[in-house]
């Protein structure tokens, strides 16, 4: 396996007798799962994907990534939510988080569409001047705020630049098959076009188009994420907490939250993880965060983040437990040097890899953090390749959606994000939000 659970570090606060107890709990979760029985059913498109697949899309996603190797400096990414975390923590987890500023073969990626900031558009659109750029707008309608604005802008900055028909060229919509306005526009302007499922929710998407276009142009091979997923996909299939660990790592997060541990935080230990956190953060708290339940997902980059939010941790609320995220073969090494002064003590590390020292960090803060009351659980996984995060990417989404059976609610859906876009139309003066605008309006006083 690519990614297995280690519990070595729950022992103090979850008894075998507890895991037991909960297993047919968890395996019922599991069954509404597998049969398709359970609340938002409609979407578990993501369960049978890396199997069941668009074979004839998948080979046009490698070509349409080719071209734009081929004639582009710079992709920009148009998304928010799951139309973009997902690639780019895919990109940032395999290649690097300075992956624009390497040396390298394949186009800078930018991500845009997922914020409504002046600044960040405008530094954007600096860096892309003198640059032969190609657009990937993700949206299932075509109507999401903050992604049609971006747009607007870049869909007329590349007719500008290279006129309509070579536009069209450098233009690839992933949105909805049949329906909807970017897929209207995208045929009336001839845009190649992929898909966003029907049975896949934005935050499960990254093996789909969503996600499998940016990170094919980033030169990653989208095969062995897939592959990964796939063994994924079969090694987690038994109904066991003792044999499946993504259901056991559902049924310790649920333990651990009736117990009053109502936040989890994701820890990595590398810089390559912070997007990874984001998109984890997106998958849980949209997935579970919903009829006044739910576990309140957090994540931090350690040792970094061990000098600021570490003092909370050790010694603040114990509402807590930590899921530590292990790569094993970081892919890399570097060995410290020795200093002949020794002006800062530290010779006792020469000869040591930095990982070496990262692992022992990673323990004495385990040790550290358990001494001090807060559950720890370790994902170990293999190394930061594709296939591994294929693999990963499948361990989450499963857990996540037996954890939000298990919490009893529909792990599917998001209502809640509905709320500001409607308050935020009405007070921009949008048609059909006349009475909102009054009542707000009167709130406002």
């Amino acid at each position: 396996m690519s990614v297995t659970l280690n519990t070595k570090f729950t022992a103090g606060f979850i008894a075998d007798h507890e895991f037991t107890s909960i297993e047919p709990e968890a395996a019922r979760a599991f069954r509404l799962l597998k049969s398709h029985t359970g609340p938002g059913s409609d979407f578990l498109g993501w369960m049978d994907l890396p199997v069941a697949y668009d074979k004839e899309e998948f080979a046009r996603i490698k070509v349409a990534a080719a071209r734009i190797q081929k004639s582009c400096d710079i992709l920009v990414v148009l998304g928010i939510g799951g139309s973009y975390l997902g690639a780019r923590a895919a990109i940032e987890f395999i290649k690097s988080p300075l992956y624009n500023n390497l040396k390298k073969d394949t186009p800078d990626i930018y991500f845009a569409g997922n914020n409504i900031s002046t600044t960040a558009l405008n530094e954007l659109l600096s860096i892309c001047e003198g640059k032969d750029l190609c657009v990937n707008v993700i949206s299932k309608s075509g109507t999401t705020t903050e992604t049609a604005i971006a747009f607007r802008v870049f869909q007329s900055l590349l007719i500008s630049k290279y006129g309509e028909k070579e536009a069209a060229k450098r233009i690839f919509a992933t949105t909805d098959r049949r329906k909807g306005t970017l897929k209207e526009l995208s045929d009336r302007c001839g845009y190649e076009t992929f898909t966003v499922p029907d049975d896949v929710g934005g935050r499960f998407s990254v093996l789909t188009a969503v996600g499998l276009l940016p990170i094919a142009t980033a030169g990653i091979d989208i095969d062995a994420m897939m592959q990964g997923a796939a063994d994924a996909r079969a090694q987690l299939s038994d109904e066991s907490l003792f044999s499946n660990d993504a259901l056991r790592y559902a049924a310790a997060r649920n333990i651990l939250m009736r117990k009053g541990k109502k936040v989890e935080i994701l820890v990595g230990y590398e810089p390559y993880m912070l997007m990874l956190n984001e998109w984890w953060k997106q998958l849980f708290g949209e997935s579970e965060g919903k009829d006044q339940k739910g576990i309140l997902p957090d994540s931090v980059v350690f040792s970094t983040d061990l000098h600021s939010l570490g003092q909370f941790i050790q010694d603040g609320s114990r509402i807590l437990f930590e899921t530590v995220v292990n790569i094993q073969n970081p892919g890399s090494t570097f060995e410290i040097p020795s200093d002949p002064e020794n002006a800062d003590g530290l010779n006792f590390l020469a000869g040591k890899t930095l990982d070496e020292v990262n692992k022992t960090a990673m323990l004495g803060t385990l040790f550290a953090h358990t001494d001090g009351g807060v559950p720890n659980m370790i994902l170990e996984v293999s190394d930061r390749t594709a296939y591994s995060f294929g693999y990963m990417v499948y361990f989450f989404e499963l857990a996540c959606a037996v954890s939000g059976y298990m919490l009893g609610v529909n792990p599917f859906d998001q209502p809640g994000v509905e709320s500001y876009k409607k308050n935020m139309f009405a007070l921009l003066g949008k048609a059909g939000y006349e009475h909102e605008r009054e009542q707000l309006a009167q709130r406002m006083k």
